[in-house]
């Protein structure tokens, strides 16, 4: 054992050697595998903000939050015209699913939320913004909701049963509004669509869910108010937000939600749900298969880089061994076995990787760092474990592209070797 520590420091010096005297070659010679280290690190880096950012979005949605809604969140394809005919979800469910909750023993269920949609201009002085979501709801609403107020207000029971022309106002929406400060949004008016709306407050920052629903360009009010001026009074329909108990299960909230709208619906067993109980697990499923694709189109991608480096170590190896046979034969001749020639060559195959992929991992950091500050919103989280893992790449494909030259190198006869010319 202590023989072949031996063996190893030295291997590791004349690898260092090696490497220095003919720089050049093995900087090009690393080249194949620093891409592929870049591409490795990177790929990493991206699949691990993409899914910390994913998380994050859903926790926008709620974790413990159901929309009862007329739609469903997943792709219905060529059934789309069976989801278009089904009857609204009036706003007033909320009132009577809330009601089922307080007659449920042991109820799964929280409290039931309105939401009614609409989009408008909204403006102040000489600003406006276009495409607002406005959301009509109650006083209820903070209640099923993760967002927190940075100034301000939400709106008070008295504002909504009197329908009084107040707002809370989106974190982007009060900053387009009021970009000088933004405290000067309280208490100030703003117009949609020609109607004054006093501001009682402004919600903190909160981002968007997959790039779409940007809550921070929402705008909040009475419903009432929204019902007056905004909703078609023929024809709308609301999504309903329910909270469920932190130790119900879903299954269960899931089965005292479609119980309640089934009996207010009227629907009769062995008749199908007319309406669509979505949650945040339901987007996760839609975009398992894209983040399992990405990541496997990703990792090929990288591979193939780290193959085509290995293959440049594999040869260039392969020429150091033909270039150094006399000295392979001077040394099995004074005595070097063939484990110390096997684990020579395997060192320098594998300096070449590691400075490969020291500088590789270097390069993705300056990266990263470059588009964090031109891209912010572009998910990229390097751990030390990401950093390791590519370090383990590295050495990995110092051992595979090695092991067949240096093979080579320790079973060449001595004999012979001494006599290469």
């Amino acid at each position: 054992m202590k023989q072949l520590g031996y063996e190893i420091v030295e291997s590791i010096a004349i690898a260092i050697e090696q490497v220095y005297e003919h720089r050049m070659r093995s900087l090009l010679t690393a080249l194949g595998v620093m891409i592929g280290i870049i591409a490795v690190t990177l790929m990493g880096s991206a699949i691990r903000g993409i899914d910390v950012g994913f998380t994050s979005n859903l926790s926008i949605l709620g974790m413990n939050t159901f929309y009862l809604e007329k739609w469903p969140w997943k792709d219905v394809g060529d059934n789309w015209i069976q989801y278009r005919n089904r009857p609204p979800i009036p706003a007033s469910y909320s009132e009577k699913l809330n009601n089922s909750i307080l007659s449920t023993e042991n109820s799964s269920l929280i409290i039931a939320v309105p939401m009614v949609k609409n989009r408008r201009k909204i403006s102040k002085d000489d600003r406006n913004i276009q495409g607002v979501e406005i959301i009509g709801t109650n006083a209820d609403y903070p209640l099923v909701d993760n967002a927190e107020i940075e100034l301000g207000r939400f709106l008070s029971e008295v504002e909504v049963l009197r329908g009084r022309n107040v707002v809370v106002l989106g974190h982007e929406v009060a900053a387009s509004l009021f970009p000088e400060d933004l405290e000067e949004s309280i208490g100030a008016y703003v117009n949609i669509q020609d109607i004054k709306y006093k501001v009682t407050g402004v919600y903190k920052k909160q981002g968007s869910v997959l790039g779409i629903g940007n809550f921070d360009k929402n705008v909040l009010m009475p419903l009432p108010s929204m019902r007056k001026f905004f909703v078609s009074k023929r024809y709308h329909s609301a999504t309903i937000k329910i909270q469920k108990k932190e130790e119900a299960s879903f299954e269960d909230a899931t089965d005292e939600i479609t119980g309640a709208v089934r009996l207010i619906r009227g629907l009769k067993p062995g008749q199908k749900d007319n309406f669509s109980i979505n949650q945040s697990t339901a987007v996760a499923e839609e975009i398992a298969p894209v983040k399992r694709g990405i990541a496997i189109a990703g990792f090929g991608i990288t591979g193939l880089a780290l193959f085509v480096g290995a293959i440049g170590i594999m040869n260039i190896t392969f020429v150091s061994v033909q270039e150094r046979t006399k000295e392979i034969g001077t040394r099995r001749a004074i005595g070097a076995r063939k484990r110390a020639i096997l684990i020579q060559f395997l060192m320098e195959a594998n300096m070449i990787c590691l400075i490969g992929g020291i500088i590789g991992v270097f390069i993705s950091f300056l990266i990263k760092l470059v588009l964090q500050r031109f891209i912010p919103e572009f998910p990229l989280i390097m751990s030390g474990q990401l950093i390791l893992v590519a370090m383990l790449v590295s050495v990995l494909t110092g051992i595979g592209s090695g092991i067949a030259p240096a093979w080579k190198a320790s079973r060449l006869d001595p004999a012979e070797a001494l006599r290469h010319e």
